[in-house]
């Protein structure tokens, strides 16, 4: 039996769903009740649990042989750093004595010792606390998430602009959802360990990002790249906490003047243009 975490959200799930195809035994541990009936109709197990409640995680790790390890995103309103590293801790403490036979965890281009530096730093945490332990792990390191531009979309829709923090010629290492999952489940049926830099078929740029949506909509978009000064200023406006928006500019910034991206990772099928694409119809379809 494979432990998913996260597994309704855009990479659990897609990882779930790669192992379901396959024929493997999937449990889902979601938050979410409400989200239970669609998987159990695809075939998983569904586990309702609070991933700090670590005696209960310890006892759904108990019931599986491998396990997918998520750290969930915190709500930006909160200290996202102290919340995310408590989330970490319990995963860690949670798998301590479980009998797993193997651990998967999904982590970020970038991963780094550190501190206020948002998931770069909590991710490198999960990281150095998956390698303390005697249970044989691989790391799944994504590139930027396609999915993170879908907030751009109401925007560039009605305004016809794509405002990042990013300049529009940076070249970014990006990736959909479905191919970082396609690789951890790999990971999750075989035997590789160590780490694993997961991207899309090429680098892209945000000008890359505002030609896809220009394409899907039908209509010219610019980009417009919020200044540094004003970025943290920009997060707070979106409803992050002070710490968080504090953490996120300099998450950031890390990226735009860390070191070189990995020359040769593994390489997902997912074209940003059709994700893109795809992203508009289903919001077409909603409305």
């Amino acid at each position: 039996m494979h432990i998913i975490l996260g597994g309704t959200g855009h990479v659990g799930s897609a990882v779930a769903s790669a192992l379901l195809a396959d024929g493997e035994p999937v449990t889902i541990v979601s938050h979410d009740p409400g989200k239970a009936a669609a998987w159990e109709a695809k075939g998983a197990k569904v586990a309702i649990a609070d991933i700090l409640d670590v005696p209960a995680l310890t006892d759904l790790f108990c019931t599986g042989t491998r396990a997918f390890l998520l750290n969930p995103p915190a709500a930006p309103s909160t200290d996202t750093d102290a919340q995310e590293r408590r989330t970490v801790e319990a995963i860690l403490t949670a798998a301590e004595g479980s009998g797993l036979e193997k651990l998967v965890a999904e982590s970020t281009y970038g991963a780094q010792p550190g501190d206020r530096c948002g998931d770069l730093n909590t991710l490198w945490e999960l990281e150095w606390g998956l390698a303390e332990q005697p249970i044989p792990y691989a790391v799944n390191r994504g590139a930027y998430y396609f999915s993170n531009w879908a907030a751009n979309l109401e925007e560039v829709r009605e305004e016809g602009v794509l405002r990042t923090m990013f300049d529009p010629d940076f070249e970014l290492p990006m990736v959909a959802p479905a191919d970082l999952g396609k690789h951890a489940a790999a990971l999750m049926t075989d035997d590789r360990t160590g780490i694993f830099f997961v991207e899309g078929p090429r680098r892209y740029t945000p000008q890359d990002v505002a030609n896809a949506f220009a394409a899907a909509l039908g209509r010219s978009v610019r980009v417009e790249t919020t200044p540094r000064e004003q970025w943290v200023p920009a997060f707070k406006a979106i409803g992050f906490s002070s710490p968080a928006a504090e953490s996120y500019a300099r998450m950031t910034q890390a990226t735009v003047d860390g070191p070189e991206f990995p020359g040769d990772p593994v390489r997902g099928v997912v074209r940003l243009e059709d994700y893109i694409s795809a992203l508009v119809m289903r919001e077409v379809e909603v409305a």
